[in-house]
């Protein structure tokens, strides 16, 4: 195993978590910018306003996203078995 192999699979690695992350960390993000904003135009300061329409919107989209998320993982961990002779070289 040479170095460039080690950075190659770990950066293969970090893109499949980013890629996974990804829909769950933007439906967050968009979810809070809305709850941020009907906050500021109706000066409610509920604390549980802020995280209970987050939590219910990455729940809804990890529902949604599930099965593309895990055909992903699946198909990076085919790529990694079928990499197993290179690894042991």
């Amino acid at each position: 195993m040479t170095p460039e192999f080690v950075i190659g699979f770990g950066q293969e690695a970090v893109k499949m978590v980013i890629l996974i992350a990804a829909p769950m960390l933007g439906l967050g993000l968009i979810v809070g910018v809305m709850v941020s904003i009907f906050q500021a135009a109706t000066q409610i300061q509920e604390m549980t306003l802020t995280f209970v329409p987050k939590i219910l919107a990455v729940f809804i989209g990890l529902m949604l996203f599930a099965p593309w998320m895990l055909e992903q993982l699946i198909s990076f961990t085919r790529y990694c078995i079928s990499q197993i002779p290179l690894f042991i070289r």
